[in-house]
């Protein structure tokens, strides 16, 4: 059942479409597995059913355009979508340990934002409630939309070369490989809190304190 799935889906132009949109939607829709679509996606297309080239272009503008929407949204509404978007102590301190990164490094953590679970919400929401200039966003969020758009494909591409006669020991070594990077940032991030300090280094404002930053 389920490589006949694969097939049809591959098959089908209509598959870029749909990843872009997963690309685009879960910086609003978190639950959306967006690495797990685009991820099944390189290894079909690393045996023949999609071309990659076409892929990963979808990836990065789908992400790009998520992006800009969530920025929109952190500008023009931003209160209001943040008190639903970042609820309670952890939302809250979250959101507010972005604000105070961007106003220092704000290029930088876009891109290490986008590696970081629920980070890159957060970072493209407090980029637009901060009002950072829209061209070193759109800048920032491109180069890292594009980086990470050939690094989730990259994952599934060469893991379905190297399994070519097998769909799913490519799907979970590549799943595995993503994990493992997002959980070493999250635990990077954790123990740099416990310093009291941010991902890069810097030293956390006090009013975050280490627990929940």
């Amino acid at each position: 059942m389920f490589h006949w799935l694969t097939q049809e889906v591959g098959q089908s132009a209509v598959t870029y479409p749909v990843v872009f949109a997963a690309a685009g939607l879960d910086v609003l829709f978190p639950l959306i597995p967006s690495e797990a679509i685009v991820i099944s996606a390189a290894v079909l297309a690393a045996q023949g059913d999609l071309f990659i080239w076409l892929l990963i272009p979808a990836v990065a503008l789908g992400a790009i355009v998520g992006d800009n929407i969530c920025y929109l949204l952190g500008r023009a509404i931003g209160d209001p979508i943040a008190d639903r978007l970042f609820r309670g102590e952890k939302g809250e301190a979250r959101l507010l340990w972005a604000e105070e990164a961007l106003r220092r490094r704000g290029p930088v953590l876009i891109g290490i934002g986008r590696f970081v679970p629920g980070g890159r919400t957060a970072t493209t929401f407090a980029a637009g409630t901060l009002e950072m200039p829209y061209r070193e966003f759109l800048a920032a969020d491109a180069f890292a939309a594009t980086l990470w758009a050939v690094y989730v494909c990259a994952l599934g591409y060469f893991g379905g070369e190297t399994f070519k006669d097998d769909l799913w020991l490519p799907l979970i070594t590549s799943f595995s490989c993503a994990m493992t990077v997002g959980i070493g940032f999250e635990v990077w991030r954790r123990l740099q809190a416990r310093k009291g300090k941010d991902i890069l280094g810097d030293e956390l404002p006090p009013e975050i304190s280490p627990e929940n930053a």
